[in-house]
């Protein structure tokens, strides 16, 4: 897999890039590369963004910029699945990270200042993307967030294939938050472990958990 981040920032994920498991997906074949905005501006100065028609606080990023981002790397035509991170956008979850896990090719637009030209989610996206109902300085942290969720289902990724078979939401669990971990000491400070978890019975350990992950789903 290729992901694209277009940036302002590109310095952000520096440390994302030195992460094992993304080091393990790129020692895979996947790659990663870092588009800043500034690079293929039309505008002098690298300036990026605009005041906002109609009035009001802060700078947008502008539409012609975007563009000419994305025509720079790709051409009239792009090969890759274009997201903008904005928190309008569809909400992010498991069955979203899998379904972009299976794509070849993913581009992630970050915005900044007050946001995006909305003309950029009109005509140069695929799709729009959330992380969650809140507000951040911009969309680095938001597409590191779906990166990380999409990198972790690649193989090689995780070193062990069966590490992320049996986690929260996924299809082993039937979609429902993973059940509680424990390891030694068997007991701290009176706090014990659940005798069921040191029965050495496969079948009724399979049972509590299943039991608690249902639980952990319940609302309250």
């Amino acid at each position: 897999m290729r992901i694209d981040f277009f940036t302002l920032f590109g310095e952000w994920f520096d440390w994302f890039g030195g992460q094992r498991h993304v080091r393990n997906a790129l020692e895979h074949g996947s790659e990663l590369r870092y588009v800043n905005y500034r690079d293929s501006t039309p505008l002098s100065g690298r300036q990026v963004d605009d005041s906002p028609y109609g009035g009001g606080a802060g700078m947008v990023l502008r539409v012609d910029v975007v563009d000419a981002a994305l025509r720079a790397v790709y051409g009239e035509d792009s090969p890759a699945r274009v997201i903008l991170l904005t928190p309008a956008g569809r909400p992010f979850d498991e069955r979203l990270a899998a379904e972009l896990a299976a794509e070849p090719h993913l581009a992630l637009l970050c915005g900044r200042y007050e946001g995006v030209d909305e003309r950029v989610r009109a005509h140069l996206v695929d799709d729009a993307i959330s992380v969650g109902p809140y507000v951040l300085s911009g969309g680095e942290l938001a597409a590191m967030v779906v990166a990380d969720a999409v990198i972790r289902k690649l193989p090689g990724s995780l070193g062990h294939a069966d590490s992320a078979v049996e986690e929260s939401f996924s299809a082993a669990l039937g979609g429902l938050p993973e059940y509680p971990h424990y390891t030694r000491p068997a007991s701290y400070r009176g706090w014990g472990v659940p005798e069921v978890l040191l029965s050495g019975d496969h079948a009724k350990v399979a049972e509590w958990r299943r039991v608690r992950s249902r639980e952990r789903a319940e609302p309250g």
